[in-house]
């Protein structure tokens, strides 16, 4: 039997519990940290400044998902190729009118031009136009009732004919439906130019038929400038139809003495032959 002292029993598990406690404090401090990520406060993210909520806005693209019966649907075409052509094109037009704003005498008109298309939009011209003199058949009742009941003559001055080179610029282009599928094509033009008009003075209704000067520039010459426009409505590819509306200015000379500005208007409805084909 050990003689061991007393201080030496009690110190001996003081000891070891001291040492168990040592080797349990790393584990302990283990589970305390463990524990507070599990129990403890949730970590939150840092908040976004409103710029970069608005950035993060404007570059998010959800995808919108359309409809089959809209996903399907053909593209609506809103610019279309024009079905009628005339650049390279010629043009021949015969045609009828009237003078507008004569006075006292009716002049009809029957000719024809013929007309080459440079560009859609410009052309060139040549046009003749043949007036009937009727007698006194072109008379006005206010001309005749001049001539039978008063002592005024009037200054009658009938257009024979006339030719004129013209430019047409047509700057305006349209199409209207008409009825199931039928479209017409219709464009808007101007046209100038120079000519020649002859005019034949009615030296019995002025009485004065028997007077030398005036016998001596009865019939005349007179270069004149041509200015107009009107509209052309296409039916095919090959048909259309003109009304449009020219002006004639020249200066007429009377019983060989006296200078008189003309401004006849005249207002004519042609139809239009194009060849060849369009391309």
């Amino acid at each position: 039997m050990l003689d061991v002292p007393l201080n030496r029993l009690i110190d001996a598990p003081l000891l070891g519990v001291c040492a168990l406690l040592c080797l349990a404090s790393p584990a302990l401090a283990q589970s305390t940290s463990d524990d507070e990520d599990v129990f403890g406060e949730i970590p939150i993210a840092p908040e976004q400044s409103s710029a970069q909520e608005r950035q993060a806005l404007e570059t998010a693209q959800p995808e919108v998902k359309l409809p089959d019966q809209r996903r399907n649907t053909p593209p609506i075409r809103t610019l279309q190729r024009k079905t009628f052509m005339k650049i390279g094109r010629y043009e021949a037009s015969p045609h009828i009118g009237f003078v507008t704003n004569d006075p006292f005498v009716n002049r009809y008109l029957v000719g024809a031009g013929f007309a080459y298309h440079v560009t859609e939009v410009f052309a060139v011209e040549l046009s003749g136009t043949f007036s009937p003199d009727l007698g006194d058949l072109d008379y006005k009742v206010i001309t005749k009732q001049i001539i039978s009941q008063n002592a005024v003559t009037p200054d009658i001055s009938k257009i024979q004919f006339y030719a004129s080179g013209n430019v047409h610029f047509s700057p305006i282009y349209g199409k209207v439906a008409v009825g199931a599928g039928r479209i017409i094509n219709f464009d808007i033009f101007g046209l100038f130019g120079a000519g020649v008009v002859n005019t034949r003075d009615d030296l019995e209704a002025l009485q004065v038929d028997t007077d030398p000067a005036a016998l001596a520039t009865q019939n005349q010459f007179h270069p004149t400038l041509n200015f107009g426009g009107g509209a052309r409505i296409v039916f095919s590819e090959g048909f259309a139809i003109r009304i449009e509306g020219r002006g004639l200015s020249y200066i007429e000379v009377l019983e060989s003495t006296t200078l008189e500005m003309k401004n006849n208007f005249t207002l004519i409805a042609a139809a239009s032959l194009f060849f060849p084909g369009m391309e």
